[in-house]
């Protein structure tokens, strides 16, 4: 099984959305893996978007992430880096598929609710840079046989 990083940004949080745009990926089947509150340093956020710091938008992008306390959540389950990228949707929200949790949720580029790793491998870095593997947990999902067939594992 795979495992993705979901982060609900300042926006969401203010904006009392975390509960609905948790139960579409609840809804979906997969299985929440680990979950907490935190505000994202200046440092955190240089490593997390480590891609984006020469970038001139970065200022601003890392004092909204800082400015109020963030979620920050690992989901598991099959495919679900680019099953998740699906549900979220583009980063540039007006862009964003009819239906997808930015199109729904936002109409901007940077105030866009949540951020979803883009692969696997990135999913792992950025896994690391918010949980230990203390936090993260191990349990079976009781409704696993509802939404996948014993060969999709």
């Amino acid at each position: 099984m795979e495992r993705t990083l979901i982060l609900f940004k300042p926006d969401a949080i203010q904006r009392g959305l975390v509960g609905e745009i948790l139960g579409v990926f609840e809804k979906k089947g997969l299985k929440i893996v680990g979950m907490k509150m935190l505000r994202m340093t200046p440092d955190l956020s240089k490593r997390h978007y480590a891609h984006l710091v020469d970038k001139p938008f970065y200022a601003d992008l890392e004092k909204f992430m800082t400015s109020q306390p963030i979620i920050a959540m690992v989901l598991e389950g099959v495919e679900v880096v680019s099953v998740v990228r699906d549900i979220v949707g583009a980063t540039n929200a007006r862009k964003a598929a009819p239906g997808t949790i930015r199109a729904r949720f936002s109409n901007s580029l940077s105030r866009n609710v949540i951020h979803a790793s883009d692969s696997v491998e990135t999913a792992k870095k950025e896994i690391s840079n918010f949980f230990s593997d203390e936090e993260l947990f191990e349990y079976d999902f009781a409704l696993k046989p509802f939404f996948y067939a014993g060969d999709e594992e």
